[in-house]
């Protein structure tokens, strides 16, 4: 049996203002938590740039409502 990759489950959360992104500080628009318990938060820009590896790490990913996300894509 050949293991298929499927993304993590994506959820809606609400916009937290007190979230900045883990790479430059801007506002929050995405939080992924991994296998490992910790937790990563990025901007739009960083979590769209990241996208593909965030999706392989993720077991869980919550964006802002307003964000569209490009990780949802895989």
């Amino acid at each position: 049996m050949t293991p298929t990759l499927t993304p993590p489950p994506e959820t809606v959360a609400p916009s937290a203002t007190d979230e900045r992104c883990d790479r430059c500080n801007a506002a929050g628009k995405l939080r992924v938590k991994l296998a490992g318990g910790g937790e990563l938060v990025f901007c739009g820009h960083h979590a769209n740039k990241y996208a593909e590896d965030l999706v392989k790490i993720a077991v869980e990913v919550a964006t802002d409502p307003e964000f569209s996300w490009r990780g949802s894509d895989n």
